[in-house]
């Protein structure tokens, strides 16, 4: 009976220290913490709980390591929740936040978010370089995805976050993309498969920056397609000579309309072999489903749109209209150099083998294409002006004869 009084006045005892231990470590865990103002803190990725601790505690943020190891441990046993790991990441941890406060936030990964806009029409080379010059990303990128294979968006990632990271998820986000509109496409498109759709879809990414033309841009070049006629899109040009650099920084000439590689479309039958950037989705979406027209030809209008045409009649009459705006927008130029030598312009070569400037693409703002696909005759030998127009050109395209079929 003695051993068992014993064995039980040690048991009691031990229960009351251990419970007033945990009364006093629950107290102080959820009483007001020592901050005075909010803070941020960063809690690098791979440090364990006690190095957290310590580290919180260095910065004023907890008052005891121990007393924060302990609750957190406690809170695992003992609470209502599953105690998760604490995460790594940027966090702003509010004034006078309690332990309890600050593992809840660590734990449910609350980290400071930061984003990154990556725009439709950017290539693949030119979305890494966005990426490595971020400067709250880590990590190396020590290869370039495949072009067309990105989805453009706004994402948004932890301060530390891999560069990998972002690059997988927009990897998976054009995959989930592809896989669900697919299915939905329009009957008879003369696109085979999903990558075809991809390559198409580029190409009127780079055509226009307006959505609301985008459908008519994509039926102008299937009408083409279906009646065997090149596409002639400059933005293919471009990428044949520069690639994933993307810019040209420079006029398009004779001697690149007349070059033949496998992505000018003035030169070759058909899609390019690959696409010429990463569409968003939404021109994937009108890729898929065209607008029902019969137009062939389409031209700058002077609006930042373009003006569409089923012949080649209407369309050299649009041609003249545009032409008509060029002189406008050359006389006013010319009257602002006039009054303001110091803010001239520098003009654009011309001659038997130069063209108008092609419009450049940068930081994903699409300038309004203003090259139809039909401005020149493929490279006829019959003398005709194979004109590349733009609106930020100081020429305007000529009338053109119609293109040779395929």
């Amino acid at each position: 009976m003695r051993v068992i009084s014993s064995v039980l006045t040690v048991s009691l005892i031990v229960m009351v220290l251990v419970g007033g231990t945990a009364f006093a470590i629950f107290n102080q865990f959820e009483s007001p913490g020592p901050l005075g103002a909010p803070r941020t803190v960063v809690i690098p990725k791979g440090e364990g709980r006690i190095a957290i601790a310590e580290r919180l505690e260095k910065e004023g943020v907890i008052t005891n390591r121990w007393t924060f190891v302990g609750g957190y441990l406690l809170q695992g046993f003992l609470g209502s929740r599953k105690t998760t790991e604490l995460r790594a990441g940027e966090y702003e941890i509010k004034e006078h936040a309690s332990m309890r406060e600050v593992i809840d936030t660590l734990a449910e990964g609350k980290s400071i978010l930061y984003k990154t806009t990556l725009p439709e029409g950017l290539t693949s080379e030119q979305i890494v370089e966005r990426l490595k010059a971020e400067p709250n990303l880590s990590g190396e990128i020590t290869s370039i995805p495949a072009e067309g294979t990105l989805l453009p968006d706004t994402y948004y990632f932890s301060k530390g976050a891999s560069r990998h990271e972002i690059l997988d998820r927009m990897r998976d986000g054009m995959e989930k993309t592809l896989a669900e509109l697919w299915e939905q496409r329009d009957p008879d498109l003369p696109v085979r498969s999903p990558e075809e759709l991809v390559t198409f879809a580029s190409i009127v990414e780079k055509e226009t920056g307006r959505q609301d033309e985008r459908d008519r841009v994509a039926a102008v070049f299937y009408n083409r397609l279906r009646k065997g006629m090149r596409l002639q899109s400059d933005p293919t040009i471009i990428y044949g000579i520069v690639g994933g650099q993307g810019v040209l920084g420079r006029s398009i000439t004779r001697t690149d309309i007349d070059t033949k590689s496998p992505y000018n479309t003035y030169q070759i039958n058909g899609l390019p072999p690959g696409p010429i950037c990463n569409p968003g989705k939404s021109t994937i979406e009108a890729a898929l489903h065209p607008a029902k027209t019969s137009d062939l030809y389409f031209v700058a209008d002077g609006t930042g749109g373009h003006t569409f045409s089923e012949t080649l009649k209407d369309h050299n009459s649009a041609v003249q209209k545009w032409r008509q705006v060029e002189k406008q927008a050359k006389a006013k130029q010319g009257a602002a150099d006039a009054a303001d030598p110091d803010t001239g312009t520098v003009p654009i070569p011309q001659g038997p083998d130069s063209a108008p400037k092609s419009p450049v693409v940068t930081k994903g703002q699409k300038a309004a294409k203003t090259q139809t696909p039909a401005t020149s005759a493929n490279g006829a030998d019959d003398g005709s002006a194979a004109p590349v127009s733009s609106a930020n050109s100081t020429d305007v395209p000529l009338p053109v004869r119609k293109p040779k079929k395929q």
